[in-house]
């Protein structure tokens, strides 16, 4: 599956919460999105931007596939599902 090319910084923080992110604070133009796994925490810095650039959003994803351990595709998959 394809990265879609319009997601916005605000909607991939929303995204992300049915995978146990929250907002923690927000500085300017970048949120910080923290979760717990297995007792490890994990922080993202997302920009809140109308649209992400490509990069920006692959090494978002890609960290957090890392994190929690699993392939990005079906990260992917199961974030961007209805779109």
């Amino acid at each position: 599956m394809k990265l879609p090319r319009d997601v916005g910084g605000k909607e991939l923080a929303n995204l992300l919460r049915q995978y146990g992110y929250q907002q923690t604070r927000q500085t300017g133009s970048h949120m910080r999105l923290t979760s717990s796994f297995k007792g490890v925490e994990h922080h993202l810095t997302i920009p809140r931007h109308d649209s992400l650039r490509i990069g920006t959003l692959n090494q978002i994803l890609k960290d957090t596939a890392a994190y929690l351990e699993m392939d990005r595709q079906a990260l992917i998959k199961g974030l961007f599902k209805d779109q």
